[in-house]
């Protein structure tokens, strides 16, 4: 629309040196721009509304996710449920324990911290919630039908070893730039879908790793699967990540078994759709034994 072409920077390109292109880049397509945005009537807009929020937005990121005391303590709650593996989370971890959240919901309110590694700590977790808000029964029915359908995942897998169909080897993502391997329940859903992750470790937190880890363990898949992110947009992400080099070499990539996820909705976060999670993997690794099983628009192979 500009009619500007910009190259995109070489993925062999040290960190430094791409922040040099990219900046060369803003700077290339700031006039232009400026231009176009007097040209639509919007120079006003951003001159006085988008561009003060520029400070604020960093300071937010500079100071993190935060919690509003004052705003908690108005709603009243009866009970605080402190969720895992997020900002919010951490900020909520560090409250838990402490004098200032426990003030400002009072004596009365219960203030539960939920933090699953594990496929059994969800079903915990599950369990717990549901004895807190008084619904145990219905949580408990959950826990024994969640637990059915992995069942039922499980016992075709072991058909299919026992059939001589051997586990593919999967390295599993929750960070693409600079890459880190997927931690707590994700080793698990992994294995129990019929994989073996060779880079992650179950119930570890994520950790980071390199290009050259992944490529030296040489996976037949990889599943890219952003924290927090929906498909869409962990498409995107992959597509703004730099290839590394050599990345045609490593055997995932040489025979398109590269797969993004809806990480947000079926991997990222500890609750009973870590299941419907394990179902997709499961047609991913071996979709002759497992069909139509994945939820519609979970998962799409990239390059």
């Amino acid at each position: 629309r500009l009619g500007l072409v910009l190259p995109p920077p070489a993925a062999s390109l040290v960190p430094p040196h791409r922040a040099g292109m990219e900046a060369a880049a803003a700077l290339a397509v700031h006039a232009p721009l400026a231009e176009a945005l007097v040209a639509e009537g919007l120079d006003r807009l951003y001159a006085e509304i988008e561009l003060p929020l520029v400070p604020i937005l960093a300071r937010m990121e500079a100071a993190g996710v935060a919690i509003d005391l004052e705003a908690l303590a108005a709603l009243r709650p009866d009970l605080v449920l402190v969720g895992p593996t997020s900002p919010a989370a951490d900020a909520g971890r560090r409250l838990a324990g402490d004098s200032p959240l426990r003030d400002a919901v009072g004596p009365a309110a219960s203030v539960v911290t939920l933090e699953p590694a594990s496929l059994e700590g969800i079903f915990h977790a599950v369990a717990t919630v549901g004895a807190m808000t008084s619904a145990e029964d219905e949580a408990v029915g959950l826990v024994e039908i969640l637990r059915e359908r992995l069942a039922d995942v499980e016992e075709v897998v072991a058909e299919r070893r026992e059939a001589g169909i051997r586990a593919p080897r999967v390295v599993a993502l929750d960070r693409l730039d600079p890459p880190r391997s997927a931690g707590l329940w994700v080793p698990e859903q992994v294995r129990r879908a019929g994989g073996w992750e060779v880079l992650g470790a179950a119930g570890d937190p994520s950790a980071r790793t390199s290009w050259e880890a992944v490529a030296e363990v040489d996976p037949e898949m990889i599943l890219l699967a952003p924290w927090g992110l929906h498909l869409a947009e962990a498409v995107a992400a992959w597509s703004r990540t730099p290839r590394p080099a050599g990345w045609g070499e490593v055997q995932a990539v040489r025979r398109g078994r590269v797969f993004a996820l809806d990480a947000a909705g079926y991997v990222s976060r500890g609750g009973p759709r870590v299941i419907d999670g394990i179902e997709l993997l499961a047609e991913i690794f071996d979709p002759a034994a497992f069909v139509d099983l994945a939820p519609a628009g979970s998962w799409v192979p990239v390059l």
